[in-house]
């Protein structure tokens, strides 16, 4: 009697066992066919997407890339969901007759919780935007609630969970350049009420430097080249409450650059992991980095420059000499190729994709860090 129930235990532990050894086998099956499937970024050296000009780039929370750009008058959008390994046939979003699409003018492109939303804007100086719906792409309200304020075509769109926020030079009232913002928060299908972010006391902002915006929960930041007392600087304004109010702009760096004319460069606006903003704008030939509040530091020359932070490290981009350069976040500098007006995004902690035109071709390098 006492084997029987020794057996009958022995049987009884196997029983209760086995369940959980079935689990497990089902878990790391699963774990490996989703890791088979998963496709990691690959370095990959100057390729050519399509033609086009002032390409603009998003992550979604899906992890695939949205890429959108010029060509004439026609808005053209094509995506990646293999970390830019390969990127599907472009296709037409909407023909918008004066798009612009040239000199830092370009669409732009973000992702909300409810999807892709795309900013486009006409010489007459007036911002459309676009969604998806069903596959296809829709064209929501239009984004100034002013006719055709946005006469430089020079604006920047970022998005945070469900809402999202455009920005732009605005000539409503005075016929002289403001920062205006909208914010949306039905993925780009209506807007909100315009509202003035910044009027210059010397009458105008800089009127052809592209601005820039981040948006991170309800935080804001806004940063935008001014026109004060004759010089042409960066400034940097925030919210914290969504876009409904601004505080006060406050100057970047230590130095002026006096300037009568454009430089038509905007810079590069980021936020680290820590919630610290990261800058990046030329002054004449010099490229800058720059904390708010702290003095700016060289780190090279050239100009339309672009940031993007990888794995809480900073990398950059900018055009020298006609050509793009990459800057590792140890400082070691990479030539992309022949073009300029660079965009990068992060892609995983190891890799990041540029995007720039050259010849109004849209090329692009993932780059290993």
């Amino acid at each position: 009697m006492a084997g029987i129930k020794k057996e009958t235990s022995h049987k009884n532990k196997y029983e209760m066992h086995n369940p959980i050894k079935i689990y497990l086998s089902i878990t790391i099956t699963l774990c490996m066919l989703l890791s088979c499937n998963e496709k990691k970024a690959v370095s990959k050296t100057d390729f050519v997407i399509a033609n086009g000009q002032m390409p603009d780039i998003v992550k979604d929370k899906s992890d695939h890339l949205h890429l959108v750009y010029g060509m004439g008058d026609s808005i053209m959008y094509t995506s990646s969901s293999d970390n830019g390994i390969s990127f599907s046939s472009p296709s037409l979003v909407d023909v918008l007759p004066d798009l612009f699409s040239f000199a830092t003018r370009g669409t732009q492109v973000s992702a909300t919780d409810h999807g892709v939303i795309i900013t486009a804007c006409t010489s007459t100086g007036n911002i459309y935007s676009y969604y998806k719906e069903n596959g296809n792409w829709k064209k929501g309200a239009r984004v100034n609630d002013v006719d055709t304020v946005a006469k430089e075509g020079l604006m920047a769109l970022s998005a945070s969970g469900e809402n999202a926020f455009a920005v732009w030079l605005d000539v409503r009232g005075n016929k002289r350049n403001k920062i205006y913002g909208a914010k949306s928060n039905d993925g780009g299908k209506t807007w909100s009420e315009n509202k003035m972010i910044y009027t210059s006391p010397d009458t105008t902002v800089c009127e052809c430097c592209k601005p820039s915006v981040v948006m991170k929960g309800n935080q804001v930041y806004v940063m935008f080249r001014n026109w004060l007392n004759g010089n042409r600087d960066l400034y940097l304004i925030q919210s914290s409450n969504g876009g409904a109010s601004f505080g006060q702009a406050q100057k970047l760096g230590t130095g002026s650059w006096e300037l009568n004319g454009c430089p038509m460069d905007g810079g590069g606006l980021a936020i680290n992991q820590n919630g610290e903003v990261q800058t990046v704008w030329r002054r004449k030939n010099t490229i800058f980095a720059a904390i708010p509040g702290e003095p700016e530091k060289e780190i090279g020359e050239g100009r339309d420059c672009a940031l993007e932070i990888v794995d809480n490290k900073n990398t950059y981009a900018w055009t020298e000499k006609e050509e793009v350069v990459f800057i590792k976040p140890d400082g070691e500098k990479k030539v992309l190729g022949k073009g300029g007006q660079p965009v990068l995004k992060v892609l995983d902690k190891d890799h990041v994709i540029c995007v720039w035109e050259n010849e109004k071709q849209i090329h692009a390098s993932v780059v290993e860090l």
